[in-house]
This record gives C-alpha cells, structure tokens and sequence, in this order.
C-alpha cells in the first residue's frame, strides 16, 4: 500500500457535491486546516472516485478495511490514529477522505498543489485498485434546488458558489410559501420589464420563469435578488453576512 507523509487538509464536513470542496487556491486564513501525519493512497477507478468526490453514500466494505487505522493525524504534537482516513485519485483528481469513524464520506479536502503533484507522479505506473460498491454504473445523480448541478456553478469562485447556494435556499423558502403575491414581487425585482407580461400568470409558471432565468451563471442582478431576499431573516442574513466578510485566501 501506498502512503502519503505530512499531508495538509482543509475538510469540508458534509458536503455531496465536489465543488464544495475547494481546491488549495480556494483556501481562507480562517479554514481550519490540520496535518496528516500518515495516510494511505488509493488509485480507483473513475467511477468510484466520481462516487465518492459527488456523494454521502456508503464507502465499499473492502476499501474501508484496506485503510482501517493506517492514518494519523498530528495535533498538539501528538500522532492520534483515526478510524478510516484517505486519499483517492483516479490519476485525473485527488480527494482527502475521512469518515470519523462512520462509513460515509463525511470530511473531503483537496491538497496542497506540490503534493499533488507527488501523487499523480506515486500512481502513475499502477492499475486502479478494483473496489466493488452498490450502484456500480452510478445513475445519474439527482441534483435539486438544494443540491444544484454543478453544470450551473461552473466558473464561480468559492464566495459566488456559496451566495448561490444562498439564494436557492431563499428562492426555495419562497417556493413552499405558495404566495402568489409574494412571487410577483420578487419576479419584477429580479426581470422589471416582464412586470405587465407575468400578471396573468399562475404561481406554477412565474416561478418556473424565476428558477430557470436565475440558474446559470452569477451577477450583480443575482447579488441584488439574494442580498432582498434575506433580508429580515437571522439564519440567512447570518450566512450572507459571513460570505461578506473580508476573506483572506
């Protein structure tokens, strides 16, 4: 087996989708990023590494019990043993995995560039490891409001992806509202000029307009529409707020 040495992580705790986990470049002064003193390196194929970088879905029985106990975290000068932590690359993307002791991808990382230099360089010349798990052909995932595709946060930078993310948490608020007023309102705040065309409309077909119009891309007009839209709630003004905090990468 394979084994990576001082490897720096910066986890991502329950995240399903792989662009939620940010590469190094992505990283901030206040993440908390830890040291892996000793932690085994898989090659799988792309179809298990897809699986497990896109997913919370059960790890294959074989592969936990190849990595159960081989890596160590250092903390406070201590080397602490953990239940089931590693490293994956299909020779094209790598990902940090820990569970903390589940069976489920819970923690992901990226690594630092140099180190992943050294594991694309370690794999190069070895066969992927054959792990068989449940759903083998990995149907098409459901993406959802509150799980967005990543075809439409491709291009965004971290503090974009998670304001949109954001606003589809408020658009979804809206939506369980079922207050056609409401709806109207904010259909003119985000496409003013369509103001007379939607006032015939039912709630089903202005707010299929709104969801489809603000799926691609990122722009001031989105800013605007999530930035209304939070406004008077804690919870969503809170993570807005944190978002606008000065970031230092």
């Amino acid at each position: 087996m394979l084994f990576l040495h001082d490897v720096w992580v910066n986890w991502f705790e329950g995240e399903e989708n792989g662009y939620n986990v940010c590469d190094f470049h992505e990283w901030r002064k206040d993440d908390s990023v830890e040291l892996l003193d000793q932690v085994p390196l898989l090659k799988v194929d792309h179809l298990l590494f897809d699986y497990i970088e896109n997913d919370l879905a059960e790890l294959p029985q074989s592969l936990l019990k190849d990595v159960h106990q081989k890596a160590y975290i250092r903390k406070n000068h201590e080397r602490i043993q953990l239940e089931y932590c590693f490293v994956i690359t299909d020779g094209q993307g790598i990902l940090a995995v820990d569970t903390i002791s589940y069976t489920i991808p819970v923690r992901k990382s990226r690594i630092i560039p140099r180190q992943e230099q050294l594991v694309y360089d370690m794999v190069k010349d070895i066969e992927p490891e054959a792990y068989p798990f449940k759903n083998p052909f990995h149907e098409e995932k459901e993406h959802h409001i509150l799980s967005l595709s990543p075809l439409y946060m491709r291009g965004l930078t971290r503090k974009e992806r998670q304001l949109k993310q954001l606003l589809f948490m408020a658009l979804d608020q809206l939506l369980t509202s079922k207050n056609a007023a409401a709806l109207k309102y904010w259909y003119t705040e985000w496409n003013p000029a369509k103001y007379h065309d939607i006032q015939s409309l039912d709630f089903d077909e202005i707010w299929q307009m709104l969801y489809n119009e603000t799926l691609y891309g990122w722009s001031p007009k989105h800013v605007a529409l999530c930035e209304h839209l939070v406004k008077g709630q804690p919870f969503f003004e809170r993570l807005w707020e944190m978002e606008h905090q000065p970031k230092v990468n």
